[in-house]
């Protein structure tokens, strides 16, 4: 298991919008977040949380991204980072988020779609 608070910048370099953001994990509290940069309050965050739900399960329940981040593919590294997570961690994942529901779909890789408990 990945210390907590563990950073994954090389995971997400093609998905960043070229402004350096950075996915962070925070296990404690169980989310992935994306902060602007220094400074930042933690409304300025975007933030995708879960939810342990049983042994080796977890949901994926929401994300939440700024305005001021939006259309530059946050909600996407943050979903990959979820699903990054569950692999390393053999974890099976409910979906209630709308959004990694729809990021999962569109990404043709079965082994994503078996993450997924239906």
């Amino acid at each position: 298991m990945p210390p907590e608070g563990t950073l994954y910048p090389a995971a997400f370099a093609s998905l960043s919008s070229g402004c350096g953001l950075t996915v962070q994990h925070d296990r404690q509290n169980r989310r992935f977040t994306v902060t602007p940069g220094s400074g930042a309050g933690v409304h300025d965050c975007a933030v995708l949380h879960y939810r342990f739900t049983g042994h080796k399960e977890v949901d994926l329940m929401s994300t939440y991204v700024p305005e001021t981040f939006r259309g530059q593919g946050v909600a996407a590294m943050l979903s990959q980072a979820a699903i990054d997570f569950l692999v390393e961690e053999e974890l099976k994942a409910h979906v209630s988020c709308w959004y990694i529901k729809k990021y999962i779909e569109e990404r043709p890789l079965q082994r994503y779609k078996d993450l997924v408990i239906k």
